[in-house]
């Protein structure tokens, strides 16, 4: 069970870890952005106290956000540390990739040099990974841009668990360290912005003083920045944009500028960008390059305002996401995926049989009259135009449509072939696999388990699921078969996998038994893989006493 609880655990971390990162880009002002990053590590990442660190202009690091203890926070905030102390932390310890582990017998050196400080008295621990109150654990801040330019550094204490973090608990610090450092530097790139662009509002002399300042803020900003036109014929045309975002699209200023957004975004991401233009405020999306590839980008949208005429232009933040976009569906696939095979998992198993299941069971009359809606096209949304065309908008369309668009999943007549098809379900285990783990060792079962993965894999349509369930249990789901073609996907799925499988120069054997299952409306998925799991154990038991007559 442990091991099947395994991939929620990682949804509900990226859950919380993506809620985090999200929260960052909500803050309003750089202070509110530093004590959001404080606040994540204890809402988010399953510290019980989370610090922030930054640099100050002189080198030094004060403590500009505390979180999780209100009268330690109210005694250390503010205070300051040198840059040698804090150099010496992040060089003493343990390497974590770009974290810094301390343990309590290292850290007690520590305990006198001026960096500000909260702790409390504990006792040894009792197992190898148990946190002690004197362990430290540092994830430093880097500005973006490929260099080493420190920002801050995060300090966290106390896990929830009890438990120093394993590889996925330091993953999750080390990217919300780096999300969190991008945070902190828009957050003082909007308010150099903001406070530019309040200086363009002010009188004539004002603006020109200002002018240099925003075109110093806009040109040699680190994240891609752009000015385009509102209103009028050439609506959403780049006026202007800076160097990095030509260097982000790998096009020339000259050619930007015969384009707007909408030319150069996803054809599926048309309607977001519309949105955030019309709205200001954010987005993600994608945009083209050059090359015709697409880079995923977050867009922040400022509307500049003249009190004469309204609208004139749109600002346009730009800035590189790909990398986190790459990390969140790495952690997704991870989460819904088997280490060992890379098929799904039990859980994505289940919630893709879930989505083709409704409570109520399917009925061949309701089966019918889908069918005719697919032929003649989309009818319910044509009559429900019609309902109000014809003076009837006071009425509502009935709850759930006119029909009821899911496709109920039916089970085959196993005794009498009717045409019906089905979701067949069907659930494998193999025959001998324990006594190669026990004879070979688990090095030669892993290699029969990713080559039996394989050949189910290579035997099934594009569409159909093969998934692990662990162990040595496999799942196949293919769509629309009769009783009759299950029974030959079974016949050829056996016969994939009985051929001898060849581990470092030796030939090993494992059989196969199916139990055949159909998912059907009405049941749960828990009742569709027991009734097929059901199958596989008299098909396994009839298979035994035929081979015992036959002896």
């Amino acid at each position: 069970m442990e091991a099947e609880s395994e991939p929620y655990v990682r949804l509900a971390t990226m859950r919380q870890l993506h809620q985090a990162v999200a929260d960052l880009n909500t803050a309003r002002s750089l202070a509110d952005t530093l004590q959001t990053v404080a606040d994540g590590i204890v809402t988010g990442l399953g510290y019980e106290l989370g610090c922030v660190n930054l640099v100050r202009p002189d080198g030094d690091l004060v403590i500009a956000a505390f979180a999780g203890n209100a009268a330690a926070e109210a005694l250390i905030t503010g205070r300051v540390g040198s840059r040698a102390s804090w150099e010496r932390r992040l060089s003493m310890g343990e390497a974590w990739d770009q974290l810094r582990f301390i343990p309590h017998t290292e850290g007690w050196v520590l305990l006198d040099d001026d960096v500000p400080q909260w702790h409390t008295e504990g006792p040894e621990p009792r197992f190898e990974d148990e946190w002690h109150p004197l362990d430290r654990l540092y994830a430093p801040m880097y500005a973006s841009g490929g260099g080493r330019d420190l920002l801050g550094v995060i300090s966290v204490d106390r896990p929830r668990n009890g438990r120093r973090p394993g590889a996925w608990g330091r993953e999750a610090l080390q990217m919300y360290a780096s999300q969190a450092a991008i945070a902190i530097s828009n957050a003082r790139l909007r308010a150099n912005m903001q406070r530019a662009l309040v200086r363009l509002e002010r009188e004539q002399q004002a603006l020109r003083a200002s002018e240099e300042s925003f075109r110093q803020a806009f040109e040699y900003a680190p994240s891609g920045m752009a000015i385009a036109e509102m209103g009028g014929d050439q609506q959403g045309r780049l006026l202007r944009t800076n160097d990095a975002l030509c260097r982000l699209l790998d096009r020339p200023v000259s050619v930007l500028r015969r384009y707007s957004f909408a030319d150069l975004v996803h054809p599926e991401d048309i309607g977001t960008l519309l949105r955030t233009s019309a709205e200001g405020g954010r987005a993600e999306l994608r945009l083209s390059r050059r090359d015709g590839t697409y880079l995923w980008v977050s867009l922040r949208n400022s509307v500049v305002a003249d009190t004469a005429d309204g609208p004139r232009f749109l600002l346009t933040h730009v800035e590189d996401i790909e990398e986190r976009k790459r990390h969140e569906l790495n952690l997704a696939h991870r989460a819904s995926h088997d280490a060992l095979t890379g098929l799904p998992n039990s859980a994505e198993l289940k919630s893709r049989i879930g989505a083709r299941l409704c409570e109520r069971p399917g009925s061949p009359a309701a089966t019918a009259i889908e069918a005719l809606d697919a032929a003649y096209g989309d009818v319910e949304s044509s009559l429900a135009h019609s309902y109000q065309a014809d003076g009837y908008e006071g009425e509502s369309v009935p709850a759930g449509g006119f029909y009821d668009h899911h496709v109920h999943a039916l089970a085959p007549d196993a005794e009498h072939d009717d045409g019906t098809k089905g979701l067949a379900v069907l659930f494998c285990d193999l025959d001998g696999f324990k006594s190669i783990n026990d004879r070979f060792g688990h090095h030669t079962g892993d290699a029969v388990l990713i080559e039996v993965a394989r050949r189910l894999s290579t035997c099934v349509r594009d569409g159909d699921t093969v998934a692990r369930l662990g162990g040595d249990e496999f799942v196949v789901l293919a769509d629309g078969l009769g009783a009759a073609d299950a029974a030959d996907l079974a016949v050829r799925l056996r016969n994939a996998i009985i051929p001898p499988i060849r581990v470092d120069g030796r030939a090993v054997r494992v059989g196969a038994s199916f139990g055949i299952g159909w998912a059907e409306c009405g049941m749960s998925v828990e009742e569709v893989l027991r009734s097929a799991d059901q199958r596989m154990y008299v098909e396994k038991r009839s298979r035994s006493k035929v081979h015992r007559r036959a002896g």
